[in-house]
């Protein structure tokens, strides 16, 4: 597994603004969306592409496209939401599937609850998008849950995480060709399985208490 710390100013920045438990909702989608952006280019360098012939206005010229299939862009429900339209601003022909997961507060085991994509993920790039990755259970079931459909890669985009979820997602996912890449890696998790110093739960913090 491979784990790329998109270390910019301006995701430093962001983050900061959006640790503050004074940021409100609006303004914490607004930056996610921003975010998602910026972790999109990293993590998007190894998207598979084509060579293709265009005309330009002086003269005949080679370039890229992005290969078929598609990429396929998994948010992880509900959190997950609030980063896809930051992906798709980069990525706009790229596919969208869902995957819902919940976290046991007791356990801190996921489940799966509900899913939108498709049968056959054969020779499929994913990109699962997933704000916090605390204990790395619910990511890499997601990881996993792909990858029996036939993924062939799978990324994972959070904003931030802790170091025993890294641990716990490289332990899951063995073997398989996997990057994660994340805005910052925080200091640890509390006995809670939170973050520390993180930013709260971020599906609430996008989409207030429900």
């Amino acid at each position: 597994m491979r784990v790329h710390v998109a270390d910019h100013p301006l995701i430093t920045h962001k983050l900061t603004v959006l640790r503050d438990e004074r940021t409100p909702s609006p303004v914490f989608r607004a930056l996610a969306e921003e975010l998602v952006t910026l972790l999109a280019y990293e993590a998007t360098r190894n998207v598979r592409t084509t060579p293709v012939t265009v005309q330009t206005p002086v003269a005949e010229t080679t370039g890229l496209a992005i290969a078929e299939p598609k990429p396929l862009v998994v948010p992880i429900l509900r959190a997950g939401l609030g980063m896809l339209e930051g992906m798709v601003k980069l990525v706009p022909t790229a596919e969208v599937g869902f995957l819902g997961m919940v976290r046991d507060e007791e356990t801190l085991q996921p489940t799966t609850y509900a899913e939108r994509l498709p049968d056959d993920l054969s020779n499929r790039q994913c990109f699962i998008l997933d704000p916090m990755l605390a204990t790395g259970g619910s990511l890499g079931a997601a990881i996993e849950f792909l990858f029996q459909r036939g993924a062939v890669d799978v990324t994972a985009v959070c904003l931030i995480a802790a170091p025993e979820g890294i641990e716990a997602v490289r332990k899951a996912t063995e073997g398989r060709e996997v990057t994660v890449v994340v805005g910052a890696l925080d200091e640890r998790l509390n006995e809670k399985g939170y973050i520390v110093p993180g930013l709260g739960d971020a599906g609430d913090r996008l989409y207030g208490l429900v």
